[in-house]
């Protein structure tokens, strides 16, 4: 296919090698191993990506033999990927292993060290462990504890053989339980040893925020006040809760997206320069950045946030999705949030004044994530309209998911009259240019846990001054819920009628790029 890009040879293409370790998968007969997990695995196996020797031990309630073991999760790597070459599945299958055990009982952790050490002897893993908890939050203190009881996490003197443990989001209900949580994980861990998991960091197009804004001399000099009007962060999909009502009441949008993605992006997007491209300082500067945020005035809260919850459209063909509250597992009188969209400062050099406006729901128009940079308007039009309100500004889109990508809006000429101009984009996509669709963003985290590469995890203090910023909003949502009423919103749409108003008031509006303006598309 042609395009407009020149792909050259990569002058630096370093990915550190992966050394022979074992992989303990709890929670694994449940659904996000067999969605997510297992498939990523194989995906990184089929690529050689994977050590040399390693293994996969499943552990969970469910009774199951090996056998049965690899046979679910043949089903789930067929179901995730479509029928696959049978020599490289039964090769990839052949290092699954299973063994069952109640996740309370000491008893159980020991046959899995039993097990473990079985394993790492068949397989020559030199000992080297990596955990990953799909468990529910609150299992992920107890099974820590008893993994460090029956002595599996452990390392030498010198971190050889390693353990590292693997722990899905949430951290925590709210500033309370997360500190609690931390506090016990730092009982039976070292702080090099724990990776916080949030997937969005291990997207394609997140991770390159950072090459585009810190490798290229022309737009890091404009990333900032001066030259940037607005930023938009937008996180929407068009499914509803699915069978995830009964967690999803219990957290709501603010939760489940603003405290863990939504953060997170804006952080890589606003950032300062780390001093290198090393874990700790990456990491660092992604809390500074968030320590800068403005915290919400409560007293003024309606001005700032807007909450929503979807509602059935009137038009099936629009979007099939109940009200919330029919929703399975969902409380008939649910109060919770599906849709929030926010307006954020953030007190530094770099962005005073500038405003990011994040949204985030379930039940939208159609799944996209990006982030949009609105560069100011020039200063003066010469070409003939009446107002510089007439020549839209340059927008700079980095396209998350699903057509992973970069467009740039520029404004040129026309063939024709004299001042005939009209915007158009330069649109990168990586599937045109690289031949491939991005990798998975478990596999970008998987290989980089098994390389103790903790870039793209989150770090204790950036968990915490998250929580920092949320929780007075959740709490004032409880206390005085007059301050932000929760406004409907047909599904299918692009959330409520309140959300236009708020950035109307600041002489803005939400982005509708013609992409983004067509009929629903199935999640």
């Amino acid at each position: 296919m042609d395009t407009p890009f020149s792909l050259g040879q990569p002058n630096v293409c370093a990915e550190a090698p992966v050394e022979n370790c074992g992989i303990v998968v709890f929670g694994a007969s449940g659904d996000l191993v067999q969605r997510k997990l297992i498939p990523a695995l194989y995906g990184l196996f089929r690529r050689h990506m994977l050590p040399a020797r390693f293994y996969i031990l499943g552990f969970a309630r469910s009774a199951m033999t090996d056998e049965m073991f690899r046979e679910r999760m043949r089903t789930a790597i067929t179901e995730a990927c479509g029928e696959q070459n049978a020599d490289t599945l039964n090769s990839f299958l052949a290092m699954c292993r299973y063994v069952s055990g109640d996740y309370n009982e000491l008893a159980a952790y020991e046959q899995l060290a039993t097990r473990c050490s079985v394993c790492d002897m068949d397989f020559d893993s030199s000992g080297n462990r990596l955990f990953y908890l799909a468990l529910p939050p609150e299992l992920h203190p107890v099974v820590v504890e008893r993994l460090s009881e029956a002595g599996m996490t452990g390392e030498g003197h010198d971190g050889r053989p390693w353990a590292r443990v693997v722990f899905e989001k949430p951290f925590g209900h709210d500033l309370a339980s997360a500190v609690t949580l931390d506090n016990r994980l730092s009982r039976a861990l070292e702080p090099h040893q724990i990776f916080r998991m949030d997937h969005y960091l291990g997207k394609e197009t997140v991770q390159s925020i950072l090459m585009f804004r810190f490798a290229n001399a022309i737009f890091e000099p404009l990333w900032n006040r001066r030259y940037i009007d607005h930023v938009q962060i937008t996180a929407a999909e068009s499914i509803g809760v699915e069978h995830r009502g009964g967690y999803y009441d219990h957290a709501g949008c603010l939760r489940d997206m603003f405290q863990n993605h939504m953060l997170q992006m804006l952080a890589i997007t606003a950032m300062e320069p780390p001093t290198s491209f090393q874990a700790e300082q990456v990491r660092e500067e992604r809390t500074k950045l968030m320590r800068s945020i403005r915290p919400w005035p409560v007293d003024e809260l309606g001005d700032w946030i807007v909450r929503g919850q979807y509602a059935a459209s009137q038009d099936a063909a629009i979007s099939p999705l109940p009200d919330y509250r029919q929703e399975a597992g969902v409380a008939g009188d649910s109060a919770t949030e599906t849709y929030v969209a926010a307006r954020m400062l953030i007190d530094n050099w770099r962005w005073q004044g500038v405003p990011f406006l994040l949204r985030s729901g379930k039940g939208l128009r159609r799944k996209v994530s990006e982030i949009a940079v609105t560069f100011k308007r020039v200063p003066h039009s010469m070409f003939g309209m009446t107002s510089k309100t007439q020549m839209p500004a340059n927008v700079l889109v980095l396209k998350i998911q699903p057509d992973e990508g970069i467009d740039l809006t520029i404004q040129t000429k026309q063939p024709g009259p004299k001042s005939c101009m009209s915007s158009m984009a330069l649109s990168f996509k990586y599937q045109e240019v690289f031949g491939i669709t991005p990798p998975n963003a478990y596999e970008r985290l998987l290989l980089d846990c098994m390389q103790g590469d903790r870039t793209l995890f989150w770090s204790r203090e950036g968990v915490e001054v998250a929580w920092q910023l949320i929780d007075p909003v959740l709490a004032a949502w409880t206390e005085r819920p007059d301050l932000c009423p929760l406004f409907p919103y047909p599904a299918g749409s692009w959330g409520p009628e309140a959300a236009d108003r708020m950035l109307a008031a600041t002489g803005r509006r939400w982005r509708r790029p013609p992409e983004m303006a067509g009929t629903r598309i199935t999640d």
